[in-house]
């Protein structure tokens, strides 16, 4: 059985709602607090991009499979995927000084270093797709990452769900 909760985030506290939000559904599956850290900081750091580059309307969903918090999306209105997937996909960065390789020095500008965090952070487990929001079912993009579970285990891919609006909690 999968589900999907979804919470809408407004301008201005977007990141802390997402935050917010993602330390819910993980303290309540008792994963370890280091854990929640890092997922509340991808979470945090996906939604205050989103407000800077993107437009509202913003959601966080979480996506459960058998009861189990699996997969995190941050959503913004704006459907552009532009050059995210390209950071995203890049293979992970084996030490710190691999990040100052000339083939890595345009991650290094201002804009684009927050997605470089996330995917260490997310060890590589990060996607970013188009989708649609459940508020106005108008395009949207997606940036994802996979959350930490109790066990210390990750999906590597999305989960492929088809969720309807029936099937979908959107919490304001």
């Amino acid at each position: 059985m999968s589900a999907c909760w979804s919470r809408r985030c407004t301008p201005g506290s977007a990141a802390r709602r997402a935050r917010a939000f993602v330390r819910e559904v993980l303290r309540g599956e008792g994963v370890p607090g280091d854990d929640i850290a890092d997922a509340e900081m991808i979470a945090a750091e996906l939604a205050a991009n989103g407000e800077k580059h993107g437009r509202a309307p913003y959601e966080i969903r979480v996506f459960s499979l058998s009861g189990v918090p699996t997969w995190c999306e941050v959503i913004d209105s704006d459907p552009d995927l532009c050059w995210i997937p390209a950071v995203l996909d890049r293979p992970r960065v084996q030490t710190a000084l691999d990040l100052f390789s000339e083939s890595n020095s345009t991650l290094l500008s201002e804009d684009g270093r927050g997605l470089l965090l996330v995917r260490e952070l997310s060890q590589g487990h990060c996607r970013a797709y188009l989708t649609t929001t459940f508020a106005t079912d108008a395009p949207a993009k997606a940036i994802a990452f996979a959350l930490p579970s109790r066990s210390g285990t990750r999906l590597t891919c999305p989960p492929l769900l088809h969720l309807g609006r029936h099937r979908a909690h959107l919490r304001p």
